[in-house]
């Protein structure tokens, strides 16, 4: 294992994006129904060489690879469903309009659970739910709060992110590139 002074001798490995999320299921039918109708993934091709059940799905620029494994519940010590807690592992999408996504779930009779993010005047709705097999999914309105880089602020302003002191700010030109930079990802992920 590398320690962090190992870590920073060595360049970045050469990623270009998020391919996919891969996720164990009990019924690879019962996700991909989930995955199709209430987050619009389409299914897609898989590799014929596979000897196992599975689907793959694709949308928004993302990959969802189902492994159906019905003895799912023998890995996990809880078998009751968990509780959604905004702050255990998810996978979150950003949506355009929160207020009908949480119409919707309410429609189709999902439990749900919201919370705001608040930012230098700027704000996050989320909206947190499961799928089958308890892994848990968000959708928000994030791109409403900046990507900004701790390296393009000052040392002592980075700290502040981390401490629940003075926000941080950084400088016109950070903030137009970053800004920039975001809407570039998001133009090559449609």
């Amino acid at each position: 294992m590398l320690d962090s002074v190992e870590a920073n001798n060595f360049e970045a490995l050469p990623l270009l994006s998020l391919n996919h999320v891969s996720l164990l299921c009990r019924s690879v039918w019962d996700s991909v129904r989930f995955y199709e109708d209430v987050l619009g993934f389409v299914s897609i091709k898989r590799p014929s060489s596979f000897k196992f059940n599975g689907a793959w799905l694709y949308n928004y620029g993302i990959g969802i690879h189902l492994i159906e494994n019905p003895s799912i519940d023998d890995f996990d010590t809880i078998v009751e469903p968990r509780p959604i807690n905004p702050k255990d592992n998810h996978i979150s999408f950003q949506c355009t309009d929160v207020g009908l996504v949480m119409r919707r779930l309410q429609d189709m009779g999902m439990k749900y659970v919201t919370a705001v993010v608040e930012d230098q005047g700027n704000r996050v709705d989320q909206v947190f739910f499961h799928d089958p097999d308890g892994y848990m999914v968000e959708l928000c309105n994030c791109e409403n709060i900046p990507i900004i880089p701790l390296s393009s602020c000052s040392f002592k302003q980075r700290l502040s992110s981390f401490y629940k002191s003075a926000p941080a700010k950084c400088g016109f030109i950070e903030n137009a590139m970053m800004e920039s930079l975001s809407m570039e990802m998001l133009n090559i992920s449609f």
